[in-house]
This record gives structure tokens, sequence and C-alpha cells, in this order.
């Protein structure tokens, strides 16, 4: 062994040293050369961002009515003779429905003219008996109480044939009545009374209920915040509204329907309802395809204004993060940049939702539509899929509602455009 200290030691460490800082740089130099493992690239979906018009609408649902609601009752007593349509039968104002047996009230009828012929025989002898006494008197043939007798029998005679008259008519009109025909156009409903029933006047149960369906109403209710941009709008124009039921999604009749009914809003209730909030509108339909049906509840579409040239990207590209609302932008060099957006309106159906963009992209520019879970700004990305952009953005039938904030004005809006959230 080398004693520590002695002169032996220090030149052996002198050797050891220098070699042991070569093997080190060798080692990092080895190390440098060796390349880091490169991240493989991400793969995504992406779509090209779009510039387009776009409706901005109300979604809400609503209900369909009738524009009148007839109960048919009949105003004479008697028996069910006839009845003259088919039950759920379009009928038209004046169709002959039902014939309560006429006999009885054309016996009346002959009746009342006989009383009142009788009668009037006898005021024409009345009246000359007063002409004859009027000249009599002047030459004192006749007493004045004669005279006066003479008078007050013609004039009784006439009130009773005017009491005649009136019983005549009232004796035609209730054998009118014995034949009840349609007040209105529209589609009958059950029959309530059948043939052979013993009908009462006035009955509280009505024979049959006719609804008007042309035109037809749709009611439904917006929140009380949209009623200021309503009005105005309403003032410049007839506001369209639209009225669908969408297609069964299963069964026998699967995919059968949803045709859109277009109709103007007409009326705007003169209340807010305090207890929810909202205010209720009325749409007014054509209904000559009979589309609607009273009572259904349909999606309805109330289209506010068009919004000119805005930049338009599918909903999912959109995200929520802890510094707001942001999506992913693909760079030239393939990379991802995450960048943060203002949203405006989504519009669209469900599974092709769409969202405006009011800050932060431009049309042209592509995002990322699906795997962004794998992505962060720089990350490498590999384009598996692409959304055609250009079909998923033709002008939308309707809009999904309201949200986000509108950096462009309506045209004659001023500052009661419409913002806030998604409707429904």
């Amino acid at each position: 062994m080398i004693p520590i200290g002695s002169g032996q030691t220090v030149r052996a460490l002198k050797k050891t040293v220098p070699i042991f800082l070569m093997l080190l740089v060798m080692a990092a130099s080895c190390a440098r050369e060796k390349k880091a493992p490169q991240r493989p690239a991400a793969p995504v979906t992406v779509a090209t961002a779009v510039k387009k018009d776009v409706p901005v609408e109300l979604n809400e649902i609503g209900s369909v009515e009738a524009t009148s609601t007839i109960s048919v009752r009949s105003q004479v007593n008697g028996e069910l003779k006839e009845v003259h349509f088919q039950e759920g039968q379009f009928v038209k104002k004046g169709d002959l429905l039902f014939v309560i047996d006429p006999l009885p009230y054309e016996a009346a009828l002959r009746e009342a003219e006989a009383v009142l012929a009788r009668d009037s025989a006898q005021l024409d002898t009345a009246r000359k008996d007063y002409e004859r006494a009027s000249e009599l008197i002047k030459g004192g043939y006749v007493t004045r109480q004669q005279f006066d007798q003479a008078k007050n029998t013609a004039s009784a005679l006439e009130a009773s044939v005017r009491g005649d008259q009136a019983a005549v008519k009232t004796a035609r009109l209730n054998l009118d009545y014995c034949y009840i025909h349609s007040p209105v156009d529209g589609r009958t409903g059950r029959i309530l009374m059948n043939r052979g029933n013993v009908i009462k006047a006035n009955d509280d149960k009505p024979m049959l209920v006719i609804y008007r369906v042309r035109p037809i109403y749709v009611s439904f209710s917006v929140p009380e915040k949209y009623l200021a941009g309503i009005k105005r709008f309403s003032k410049e124009r007839k506001l369209e509204v639209t009225a669908s039921v969408p297609p069964p999604a299963s069964g026998p009749l699967a995919g059968v329907g949803g045709e859109e009914s277009r109709g103007v809003l007409t009326f705007i209730d003169n209340s807010v309802d305090t207890a929810t909030g909202t205010i209720m509108l009325k749409g007014t339909f054509e209904n000559r395809d009979d589309l609607l049906w009273p009572g259904q509840f349909v999606n309805t579409v109330l289209k506010l204004y068009v919004r000119k040239g805005a930049v338009v990207v599918p909903a999912r590209a959109v995200q929520t993060g802890q510094k707001g609302q942001y999506l992913f932008v693909i760079k030239s060099d393939d990379t991802a940049e995450e960048r943060g957006i203002v949203t405006g309106i989504s519009f669209g159906p469900e599974t092709a939702s769409q969202t405006v963009i009011e800050k932060g992209v431009d049309a042209g520019e592509t995002v990322v539509t699906d795997g962004q879970l794998q992505l962060t700004s720089g990350v490498k990305v590999e384009i598996v899929g692409r959304i055609d952009a250009t079909a998923a953005g033709k002008p939308p039938e309707r809009a999904a509602g309201v949200s986000g904030t509108a950096k462009e004005a309506p045209p004659k809006a001023g500052k009661a455009g419409i913002k806030g959230g998604k409707t429904r």
C-alpha cells in the first residue's frame, strides 16, 4: 500500500485524475450524439372555417291551436233524423250537417200562417168599418161611441196581425233551425249525437265540435329578455315562423314526416307571465296541406334577422378551459396552436351543430374537430379525417337559439340587438 500523504500518493493521483476527466468528457460527448426520441404525430380530424350568412332565430316548443272551435248544438227540440257528413270530414261554411224532424215545426208554421190569414181578413173588415164611420160621423149618422169602437177594433186587429206575423217568423225560424248548417269552414270531430236520438234545445252536450284549421295558430313562449328585439323587428317586417314535428326515429313509421310549415308572427301577448318570465307569441299558418293539427306539439322557430358573412366552425371544435373557450388551429408546418376565441350563436341539428366565431379564427383556417385531448401548442399532428365544411355550411334551415355576443349589429337594430344564451 502507498502511505497516505506520501509523494508516491500525490504522483498516483496526478496520473489518475486526467484519465477520469477524459472518460467523463467522452461519456458526455456520446450522450450528446444520441438523438432524443421524437413524439409521434397526434392523429386529428379537422375542418375549415367558412364564411356564410347565418339566420338568427329562436327555437321553442309550441302548441297548435284552431283559429275557431265551434260546438254545434240544436236550437230546437226533436228527433235527429239525418246526418249529412262523415266523422273527420272537412266541411265548408253552409254545408248541411244535421236534420231535426221538421214535421212538428212545419205544422206549427202552417197554424201560425192560418191565424195570420184570419186576423188579416178581420183587420181588413175593421178598417173598412172605420173608414165608413169616419165619413158618417161627419154627417151625424153615427154616434161618437160607435166611431171610437170602430177605431179601436181596427187598432186591436192591427196589433193582432203584427203578433201573428211575429209568430209566423218564429215558426219559420224554428223550422229553419231543424236544418243545422256548418257556420265555418273546418274539420269535423266525432259525432256525439246519432240518428234517432231525441235532441234538446241548447243542451250542455254538443252534437259535434268543428275546428277551423285553415288558417291555424301556433302559440309559443319566449323569455322576456327577447321582447324588445322581437317588437323592433316585427315593426320593420313580418317575422317568419316555421313549425315542424321531427319524424319518429324508430317504429313502423320511422323517418316519415318532418315537413315544415311556414307562417308569420301575428300576435304578441299584452303582458309578461310573471310566474315564468316569458311572453306568449302566436304565428298564423295557412295550413293548406293540413300538416298542423290542433293540440299538436311542434318545434317552433322564429326568424329574427340574418347575420351576414359570419365565420363558422363545427361546434365540436370549440373547447372550454380554465381561461375560457378555445380551439386548436393547424398551422402550415402541421403543428397545433391553441387559440382563445369569442363565440357567437350556435345553430343546426344536434349531430352537426355549428358555431359562429366572433373573434380568434379567420375564414379558411383549419381547426381541429376531434383529437384535442392529445394536443398542446406546438405538437405535431397527422390529419386522418376532414369534415366537409362547405357541405355542412349551407344556410341552415333553423338556428338552435341565440347565444354568445353579437359583434355585428343586425340591420336597423341599433343597441337593441338580440344577445344572450341559447334559448332551448
